[in-house]
């Protein structure tokens, strides 16, 4: 046999003999490297399909929106220090609003009245059934303009509910489920118990489409005038501020309300805030902080595979050379050169190494559908880009641990080789 003209494809064609001859082997050989391309498809998939989520969800409240508050929103909880400050006031957004020409309007939200020992029992009450789990908002009545909050049914709060201090509700479509099933379209106007007190409900809230694992805040929020709400828990002072700028005023707006709040809290130059301010977009910059990390621990498991799959390969091909010494010399006696022999067991390598990529690219697949399929709530999206780099990966472990048996191989010497039983 001649290696020259067709070297690639006799060189192809042995290293896909030697690969399907031992096909157990050559499965075990290569189970690291499986694992690892499922470990990092699979979680990639994940991250990419709950960062579509959170992207799609704060778009659908809108992207001109900055929110401040005096503790810190978006994933996890406060700290001791933050526990201290003083909570945000109505003034505060008063002041904004007139001191800043880049912002178009600003709801106030006295956010979960009845949890944290806001002394206020959101439990609803309906003909023997109940609905424990509201997150109970006291709100003002231009919420809907600037979160794109649509209803079901009903009306939203209006300026004189809010004024007259009346004890009107909007519900979630959790709670409306729970507590009229089978009644849609026939809740508005019923009249609730809540906190000891009657409440009527003036509306029911559209479910959205977007939400982070399927669920959306909104499902189980009921939402009644902000001056209700101080009526009724009055100890319960939290306010958010959600402000609105105007189209492509995002930033200078932020450094408005922020100029404002900073001067009206007291706060030093060169101090940091007592507050918290972001927009939409810190929130997606937030959520890929806290996935990286988790991102990082699966590229970390997935390099273990890796290695492992790769000193498994590294090992089988020195056996592999050991097993076809007369082989080698003969080939090396007819005109095989050193680089031909090196080629012939790197390429063997990487086609090992490859299926074993292919492999765990389509189990990774096939185990991301049954999660959707098993979770529906549970987003997956698959990368072609990632699946190509894994492939990629694949084939670069064993072309790096195809080396040493390789140049073992080359370096073997052909009488000797001859004469090796």
């Amino acid at each position: 046999m001649k290696f020259s003209g067709t070297l690639p494809k006799e060189v192809m064609r042995m290293s896909l003999d030697s690969v399907m001859a031992n096909k157990f082997r050559s499965f075990l050989t290569v189970l690291g490297i499986v694992v690892g391309i499922i470990t990092a498809i699979v979680v990639s998939a994940l991250l990419l399909g709950l960062r579509g989520d959170i992207v799609e969800m704060i778009e659908d409240y809108g992207t001109n929106n900055i929110y401040a508050f005096h503790l810190t929103t978006g994933f996890g909880p406060p700290n001791r220090e933050e526990r201290s400050r003083k909570p945000l006031t109505q003034a505060d957004a008063d002041a904004i609003m007139q001191q800043s020409d880049a912002i178009e309007d600003i709801a106030v939200v006295a956010p979960s009245i009845g949890s944290f020992g806001g002394g206020f029992d959101d439990n609803l009450v309906y003909e023997g059934r109940n609905y424990r789990w509201a997150l109970t908002d006291g709100v003002t009545p231009n919420l809907p303009s600037i979160n794109n909050l649509t209803l079901r049914e009903g009306r939203f709060i209006t300026r004189n509910d809010n004024q007259q201090r009346r004890n009107v509700i909007v519900i979630g479509v959790n709670a409306a489920d729970a507590l009229f099933p089978g009644k849609e379209g026939d809740i508005v106007g019923r009249m609730v118990r809540m906190n000891g007190q009657m409440w009527e409900i003036i509306g029911v809230i559209e479910k959205r489409t977007s939400g982070f694992f399927g669920e959306n805040e909104e499902d189980r929020k009921v939402m009644m005038p902000i001056r209700t709400a101080r009526k009724v828990a009055p100890q319960r002072d939290y306010m958010l501020h959600i402000i609105k700028a105007k189209q492509d005023k995002v930033q200078l707006a932020l450094e408005d309300a922020e100029a404002v709040l900073r001067q009206r809290r007291g706060v030093k130059f060169a101090q940091p805030n007592n507050f918290d301010i972001k927009t939409a977009d810190a929130f997606i910059e937030q959520f890929d902080s806290i996935m990286g990390a988790i991102g990082i621990a699966a590229i970390a498991i997935s390099c273990l595979g890796l290695l492992v799959g790769g000193i498994g390969v590294m090992n089988i091909m020195l056996v592999s050379v050991t097993e076809r010494t007369k082989e080698i010399g003969i080939r090396k006696a007819i005109g095989a050169t050193k680089a031909a022999i090196i080629f012939q067991f790197l390429l063997e390598a990487m086609t090992l190494t490859f299926f074993g990529g292919l492999l765990g690219v389509i189990l990774a697949v096939g185990i991301s559908q049954l999660i959707m399929f098993l979770v529906p709530a549970l987003p997956a999206v698959i990368s072609i880009g990632y699946i190509l780099f894994a492939l990629g990966v694949s084939v670069f472990v064993g072309l790096v641990f195809g080396v040493l048996p390789a140049r073992k191989a080359a370096h073997l010497d052909p009488i000797e080789c001859l004469r090796y039983e």
